[in-house]
């Protein structure tokens, strides 16, 4: 029975009942598809699982009810704190840029860290002349690589005896400078500079680093200087030697055999350059200062002029060092003169460390090494630990001494002669007793091979017996007297 008749059916027999308004029918729009609603981010433990409010049918049956979201708070964060929108956002971005900073800090620091396995794992093979091969890192090939020794060849191990002052050098002595030293507290390295046709070696220097005792000590050889049994050119001058000497051994062995077997001074590398490329290592650092007293004619369109001081170009230094026409000794002169220039080359190379640092001094000998204007037998890491202790020294702890001995005249014939330098022995052994051993016993006359010309009973004259002077004494020097001061 309809609800409209039961009710009219009741209001009938109810007398006096109040007739009941006509209810309105409430339409509906009926969705047909079941409504789910998910609440997900809240946490409910490690295995436990999400709850899923699912609701079918009406939404207005129901209460409304905001979904709330998990909210992360840190680990130091205070319970009940909330912070701002902007707050987060901040917060949010402040931690991402750290988290990328952390990263590329961690990758670069990882890189880095491989990157010094590598450089320190011994993977690559090390030869050296006369030493069995050995398996070296890269750092370690890098430091005893010897960019030029191609040029001139390895050294050989003497023959000479070094007679070692045992009472110096013992077992814990030591100069705290790691070289190839024949002998702990010295290092010793022979300078040949050659002429034009990179044949006579004109300037012959023997560098003797003290580097226990904080020197340097440096002998020069007159280019003129007799050396009989080490040549078999007939004018028998030392500066023949590197080309006419021994056949049997390298160019520059033959130099190092006569040096150490006259002079008894070992011979731990050397350094060989040519004149033309002075004019290049001069200019790369800039030139060098120095007094010119009076003008340089070293050809008629290759003129120094006077002045105090003129910075002289590598085509100047060169112009200088190799100057001798007008002195009124000769060789001799020139000889003297080239220590104004070493004395110059100092300063400049302490100026370049003071003003410009270490650095570019190192630069400087990576720009020589790689345009190999020199050649050495040196490694790059020894040469830096040289030129690192040279610029330590001060001009009173460098003293720079020449060969004694007198001009003479030696006959090929009875008609034919050639002008040498006769060296005095004794005095070159007193000389070499006194500065340039200081870690050997004291040297005999009989352990010399210097051949003497002029007998010690005749000699004319014994000013070049005492040529000492220190950088700092040289400082003033003038330049050597000319022929035409006297004729």
């Amino acid at each position: 029975m309809k609800r409209e008749k039961l009710n009219q059916e009741i209001n009938i027999d109810i007398p006096e009942a109040p007739k009941q308004a006509k209810p309105l029918r409430k339409l509906k729009k009926v969705d047909q598809r079941p409504r789910t609603t998910v609440v997900l981010n809240e946490y409910r433990g490690l295995h436990e699982s999400p709850s899923i409010d699912i609701s079918i049918g009406d939404e207005d049956e129901r209460p409304k009810r905001s979904p709330e979201q998990q909210t992360y708070h840190g680990l130091h964060e205070k319970k009940g704190e909330k912070p701002s929108e902007s707050g987060k956002k901040q917060g949010s971005g402040k931690k991402s840029k750290k988290d990328i900073i952390v990263k590329i800090s961690s990758v670069a620091v990882s890189i880095a860290a491989i990157i010094a396995l590598c450089l320190n794992m011994p993977i690559l093979w090390y030869k050296k002349s006369g030493q069995p091969d050995e398996r070296v890192s890269i750092l370690t090939y890098f430091k005893r690589w010897q960019p030029t020794v191609d040029i001139e060849g390895e050294l050989e191990t003497p023959t000479m005896e070094l007679n070692v002052d045992t009472e110096v050098v013992n077992e814990d002595f030591t100069d705290g400078l790691d070289l190839p030293q024949l002998i702990e507290g010295q290092y010793t390295v022979l300078f040949l500079g050659f002429d034009e046709d990179v044949e006579n070696t004109d300037v012959i220097w023997i560098c003797q680093f003290d580097i226990a005792g904080g020197k340097l000590n440096i002998l020069q050889v007159p280019r003129d200087s007799s050396m009989l049994y080490y040549t078999s050119n007939e004018t028998t001058k030392i500066n023949s030697v590197y080309a006419w000497g021994d056949p049997e051994v390298s160019n520059i062995q033959r130099v190092v055999n006569c040096v150490q077997e006259c002079f008894g001074i070992p011979i731990d590398a050397y350094i060989t350059t040519a004149c033309f490329d002075i004019r290049d290592i001069v200019d790369l650092v800039g030139g060098i200062p120095m007094t010119i007293d009076n003008e340089i004619m070293y050809e008629a369109d290759k003129i120094i002029p006077v002045g105090d001081p003129v910075t002289l170009t590598g085509e100047q230094a060169e112009w200088f060092v190799r100057f001798r026409h007008d002195w009124l000794q000769g060789d001799i002169g020139r000889v003297q003169n080239q220590r104004r220039f070493m004395v110059a080359a100092m300063q400049k190379m302490l100026s370049i460390v003071k003003d410009e640092g270490k650095i570019k001094l190192y630069s400087y000998l990576n720009t020589i090494y790689k345009n190999k204007w020199i050649a050495t037998n040196m490694s790059v890491e020894d040469l830096s630990k040289l030129a690192d202790f040279g610029s330590t020294l001060t001009m009173d702890s460098v003293m720079v001494n020449m060969v004694p001995g007198e001009d003479a005249d030696y006959y090929v014939n009875s008609k034919d002669f050639y002008s040498i330098y006769s060296i005095h022995k004794r005095a070159t052994i007193d000389m070499l007793n006194e500065y340039f051993r200081p870690y050997q016993n004291p040297m005999l006359l009989s352990e010399s091979n210097i051949v003497e010309f002029v007998e010690e009973y005749n000699y004319s004259y014994d000013t070049y017996d005492d040529m000492g002077a220190t950088f700092k004494e040289l400082e003033k020097a003038t330049e050597p007297p000319r022929a035409t001061d006297y004729y």
